[in-house]
């Protein structure tokens, strides 16, 4: 009876083969692959040598002016500090500054792909149709399986963290944006026709601010997204906050996991915050 229960067809892919093709292009490409690496790298060293010269207290500073102004109460930017400062207290402070530059750099790579390409398929039905599978794929595959062609193409290090997390990290600011620009009323846009605005004036001066909240929830979820993949990009050489979560699973730390863990949970809440609520998206 054995055949009710398993299925009678199986006819196996040749991984053997997928494997050897994906390795031949990754050695094919490694001139250009070696290029963009070491653009990756250079990026991130950039942005972690500008935040590591900033002394502690005026980045601490900065974070109560912003979450200040952004939640419009003293209270809240004198919290966000407060959180901030508690991850220096504990000793993990190189360690953020580290990973807030993976997660900078990841975040700033996503927006120049995402509004471009979110703003071109809200031009045309059909493209967004035919991105949407693609999009879908993107958002649904197992996080670890970006790590494979990231580790394969750009080795170990900060080049494949930036790229595992533009790929997960890339899709919300794509679809919100094409989803707020085609949500904008119709008759705007017509209305900005006939006073002889053209289409590209009608898409970048009335369609793109009107739907300037929705775009900013995609800018948000796309942040929260890239610290989502801290602690999975230590595991292909990914330093800061990530590698103490992972070296306390390794070792069963239980404290030292819990405080990583914690300090990556005030970065994320942080961030959070205070781009809801610069960007008035704050629920009241």
């Amino acid at each position: 009876m054995e055949w009710l229960f398993n299925f009678p067809f199986v006819m196996k892919p040749d991984l053997n083969a997928i494997d050897s093709a994906v390795r031949g292009f990754a050695l094919w490409a490694s001139p250009v692959l070696d290029g963009i690496s070491g653009g990756l790298t250079a990026l991130v060293n950039g942005i972690g040598w500008l935040l590591a010269h900033i002394p502690w207290f005026l980045l601490i500073g900065a974070v109560f002016f912003l979450g200040w102004k952004s939640r419009k109460s003293i209270r809240s930017g004198i919290l966000y500090a407060a959180l901030l400062a508690l991850i220096g207290v504990v000793g993990y402070w190189s360690a953020m500054i580290t990973t807030l530059a993976i997660v900078i750099a990841g975040v700033i790579i996503s927006l120049l792909i995402g509004l471009p390409v979110g703003i071109l398929l809200s031009t045309s039905r059909r493209l967004n149709n035919l991105a949407r599978p693609v999009l879908d794929t993107m958002q649904t595959m197992p996080v670890f399986v970006y790590l494979i062609p990231a580790l394969l193409f750009f080795g170990l290090g900060s080049p494949s963290a930036v790229i595992a997390t533009v790929i997960y990290a890339v899709v919300p600011v794509i679809r919100l944006t094409s989803l707020g620009i085609r949500q904008v009323d119709r008759e705007v846009v017509e209305a900005a026709a006939s006073f002889g605005s053209t289409r590209m004036q009608a898409l970048f001066k009335v369609q793109i601010p009107q739907a300037l909240p929705t775009i900013m929830t995609g800018v948000n979820q796309t942040l929260m997204m890239a610290m989502a993949m801290v602690v999975t990009c230590s595991m292909i050489g990914a330093r800061g906050l990530g590698v103490e979560v992972l070296n306390a699973v390794n070792r069963i730390e239980m404290g030292r996991g819990v405080i990583s863990g914690a300090s990556v949970v005030i970065l994320a809440v942080i961030l959070d915050r205070v781009t809801q609520g610069w960007f008035g998206k704050e629920e009241k």
